[in-house]
């Protein structure tokens, strides 16, 4: 009798309205672009921001409008008070990726409701169930036929598979919960994810496990979802595959333009001159970078601190990357090491080419890096690279002293730094050469004919 109560006042009517929405968007993917035309739709709020994830969006976009013309293709972005010619410009300039204007923008105004400072407590998750409501926008705004999720928003694939009755994709850069966030507070280890007054009380780090594991077993179900699983890096496939259980998961390393940086000349390179590539966020850590440099500095001789020069390369996507640039140059101050550091910031791609033309050495400090693009480039553009001791730099780049060095505190980054200035050029040769022959593996081309054969399961019809 209960069951049949449940069914008839509570189940029925979900069911109901189940259908109500599968039918309107329907007729709406239909009235959007016709019958005959399907409908492909990136989804990806910070398309404009100009990171090495925007790069894997458009160089994906670039192949699938040129092997799949047949399909309208839609970008989901929360940049509204940019002009989709405006975008596709900043992509010219900044990749040297020159996509036609087969392109539609549908721009969402819920995006603030995913930014992390809106949320000091149980930020996963209410960034998370944020994100469902943002995708409830795009869907009602632009049903597609096929969605793919570039940002790692898991919590909208049920929405678009089950509500949208879509195919769905994901590129994931790096988990939203992963194995290691569970370990430190685990063991109340201090970390970004984990700060210190809850890692120094047992009772909150009790409390934080149990959500981070209620947490993870939901990521785990929006995850499984998806029809297609792609991941960049061997870091990010190991607890994809732990947290999400999909076997059928494909490594696809992200497309670094290898070869144009590989071009460069390594006659030019001034030898005190070190660069870090990355955008300007906290868990980047430039900070490390600047007091490593300040340590290298110290270890020189006065006529070779002279020479000695910090760039710092990357995007700046809003007000929060400002202010942080703005602390970074506090720092810069507080080390000596002001006029030694440079901000480069938003540079085109000629202007960053011309820098790693004239570097010597590439720094990269963020700790379980997912993969690095910027890590990659380095390498490719001749420079000798010193990277972190963890995640997709260690497992897939740097994998031996052959190809670069690994570093975790500041003082092991100043003797890296050092040993590579008080190297014979013969031996800095040999790096270059293996390591610009190791990083081919990471092409443009290679992602290309990767993702090609993936996508023919599910666009070739």
């Amino acid at each position: 009798m209960l069951i049949h109560f449940l069914s008839l006042f509570f189940i029925g009517p979900l069911i109901l309205l189940w259908t109500l929405i599968r039918v309107y968007l329907s007729v709406k993917r239909n009235v959007s672009s016709g019958k005959s035309v399907p409908i492909v739709a990136f989804f990806h709020p910070y398309c404009n921001a100009g990171g090495g994830g925007e790069r894997v969006l458009w160089v994906m976009l670039k192949l699938l409008t040129t092997r799949y013309p047949k399909y309208r293709y839609v970008i989901y972005t929360g940049d509204q008070n940019v002009e989709g010619s405006v975008i596709l410009s900043k992509v010219l300039t900044t990749f040297r990726i020159d996509l036609s204007q087969n392109v539609t923008f549908v721009y969402l105004k819920s995006r603030f409701l995913v930014e992390a400072e809106r949320y000091p407590a149980f930020t996963l998750l209410f960034q998370s169930l944020a994100s469902i409501i943002l995708g409830f926008e795009a869907l009602f705004k632009f049903p597609p036929d096929v969605f793919i999720d570039t940002m790692g928003y898991s919590f909208t694939y049920p929405l678009f598979k089950y509500f949208g009755g879509c195919k769905v994709a994901t590129y994931t850069h790096f988990p939203t919960i992963s194995v290691d966030m569970l370990a430190n507070v685990s063991s109340r280890r201090e970390a970004v994810n984990n700060r210190n007054f809850i890692a120094s009380s047992a009772i909150l780090s009790r409390g934080k496990l149990l959500y981070y594991q209620a947490f993870a077993i939901l990521y785990g179900f929006m995850g499984r979802r998806a029809d297609l699983v792609m991941v960049n890096s061997s870091w990010t496939r190991n607890h994809i595959s732990s947290l999400w259980g999909n076997q059928n998961i494909h490594l696809v390393y992200p497309p670094c333009n290898t070869e144009v940086f590989q071009e460069l000349p390594v006659d030019d390179k001034q030898e005190y001159q070190i660069v870090s590539i990355s955008q300007f966020r906290p868990e980047k850590d430039h900070i490390k970078q600047i007091h490593s440099f300040s340590k290298f500095v110290e270890k020189l001789e006065p006529n070779e601190s002279s020479k000695a020069k910090l760039i710092l390369i990357g995007s700046c996507r809003d007000e929060r990357d400002e202010d942080q640039v703005e602390k970074l140059r506090e720092i810069c101050k507080s080390f000596n090491v002001e006029d030694k550091v440079t901000f480069a910031l938003n540079l085109t791609f000629d202007q960053l080419l011309e820098y790693l033309r004239t570097s010597n050495i590439g720094i990269h400090t963020m700790k379980e890096e997912h993969f690095g693009i910027g890590v990659v480039e380095l390498v490719a553009a001749g420079l000798i690279v010193v990277a972190h001791n963890s995640g997709g730099p260690k497992m897939d780049i740097i994998k031996s002293r052959d190809i670069g060095f690994l570093a975790e505190t500041s003082d092991e980054y100043a003797d890296c730094l050092l040993e590579i200035v008080r190297s014979k050029q013969s031996k800095l040769s040999n790096i270059r050469k293996t390591a610009r022959k190791h990083v081919e593996k990471f092409s443009e081309d290679k992602f290309c004919s990767q993702v090609a054969d993936i996508f023919d399961s599910i666009l070739s019809r």
